[in-house]
């Protein structure tokens, strides 16, 4: 299961700095530059619940993200999960994880399925980045499947 997980957050990374990338090259739309900020303060915050580190202190949505932070942003969110992801065994992707939400809920889940969770927000919010990206007049959006990715590190 470790194996697995590393492979996502790597696939992650790929597809956070290729939609980066897009973002960078195209008339910057305000909606995508928040929807990026969004997706990274949430791999924080659900980084720091895993984990047990220090909480993320910045709002979970920003109206004027710093996108000449995000490249530095990315590389540390992935390189905090995958030091993470490396000190665990197989049977603590079972561990439950309690955490209050944002509004101080208390919730508990699997830390697999918070994982899970982390990646698929990740793959919804490049969605709609790239949704925005051509709103704003990008003729093309780099390809960020997850196949395409598997393809390029085993060539």
């Amino acid at each position: 299961m470790k194996n697995l997980f590393i492979r996502l957050f790597n696939y992650d990374g790929f597809a956070n700095e290729a939609i980066l990338e897009a973002l960078l090259k195209s008339s910057q739309s305000d909606e995508a530059v928040r929807l990026m900020a969004h997706l990274l303060a949430a791999q924080q915050i659900w980084y720091s619940r895993c984990s047990g580190s220090t909480m993320f202190a910045g709002p979970l949505w920003q109206d004027d993200g710093n996108i000449n932070e995000f490249a530095s942003t990315i590389k540390k969110n992935n390189a905090d999960w995958l030091s993470y992801l490396d000190t665990l065994t197989d049977a603590e992707f079972d561990k439950i994880v309690r955490y209050n939400n944002l509004k101080g809920d208390p919730f508990e889940n699997k830390l697999s399925d918070i994982l899970l969770h982390v990646i698929n927000h990740g793959t919804h919010h490049r969605a709609q980045i790239g949704q925005q990206l051509k709103f704003a007049g990008a003729e093309t959006l780099p390809v960020t499947d997850y196949i395409a990715f598997c393809r390029q590190i085993n060539s």
